[in-house]
């Protein structure tokens, strides 16, 4: 769900994600043609089990924190297996 976004002093956008039981997000890069892609994921709430975020190369990684360039480095989120999963999702693009 889409909470808010904005083009000062960057273009942005922030989100709330939920993946529910049997949700996934295969592995995959998010294009930009209007600079460097940066996404700061916090994990609000872990699934029980499953829903792991996977990231080749993180700028930073914790159990609760995801900070990585989604235009460079390929990403993905694992099958929930049980439970649900809650994100508080915020991007940028930094002008070249």
């Amino acid at each position: 769900m889409l909470i808010g976004g904005g083009l000062w002093p960057n273009p942005f956008d922030i989100y709330v994600l939920r993946f529910r039981h049997g949700q996934e997000i295969p592995p995959h890069v998010d294009p930009s043609q209007d600079g460097e892609h940066y996404r700061l994921n916090i994990v609000l709430k872990s699934a029980k089990e499953g829903g792991d975020f996977i990231c080749k190369t993180p700028i930073y990684e914790s159990k609760r924190i995801k900070y990585f360039r989604s235009d460079i480095s390929e990403h993905s989120v694992s099958k929930v297996i049980k439970g649900s999963r809650y994100v508080l999702s915020i991007g940028w693009i930094k002008n070249s």
